[in-house]
């Protein structure tokens, strides 16, 4: 595998994380250590909570389970490749889960004042804790999915961020959500 990559000189390399003879936790690592421009995106079947953070930690540039569509798969390309971190909505709630320092109480305090988020607002970063996808979510509350991407955008503003990711990391730190 490492030899393609000399040969070829991808800009995105798709890694599965069970290859033949050298798995991918293996590999991945080499690859951003020895080739930093090459982003790396991983494809796997059951995205596992010890392996998705260790990849990241790793550096890889996204996480898509294997049950994704073509069309998000092409989509992850592009992002990954324009310098964007993808995980899908499962990958993210498990990162999520595992990175969220809760406090005695299992809510995050704010540490500064920002403008809360609406009932409807609220609902929407539960179900994308959740990993839940947008069409999910406007099927659960009977709103659209462009709907949904409204309310997401309006989060990210008032959350001063730019992924679904950061906003849930946000949403819990400020105690706006809990994962109950």
């Amino acid at each position: 595998m490492l030899q393609l990559l000399v040969a070829m000189r991808p800009d995105v390399v798709l890694l599965d994380l069970h290859m033949p003879r050298l798995s991918g936790i293996e590999i991945a690592p080499h690859i951003k250590r020895d080739y930093p421009g090459v982003r790396v995106l991983v494809l796997t079947g059951d995205g596992e909570d010890s392996q998705v953070l260790a990849l990241l930690r790793a550096g890889v540039d996204g996480y898509l389970l294997k049950t994704a569509h073509i069309e998000e798969v092409i989509r992850a390309v592009r992002e990954v490749y324009a310098g964007s971190v993808v995980l899908s909505p499962q990958i993210t709630a498990k990162v999520v889960r595992q990175m969220a320092p809760a406090t005695d109480s299992g809510n995050l305090a704010p540490d500064f004042p920002v403008e809360g988020p609406t009932a409807r607002e609220t609902a929407v970063l539960r179900l994308v804790a959740q990993g839940k996808t947008n069409r999910e979510i406007g099927q659960a509350l009977s709103i659209s999915h462009r709907t949904v991407q409204g309310h997401l955008a309006n989060l990210y503003g008032k959350l001063n961020v730019n992924t679904r990711t950061e906003a849930v990391t946000e949403a819990l730190r400020l105690g706006w959500i809990d994962l109950k």
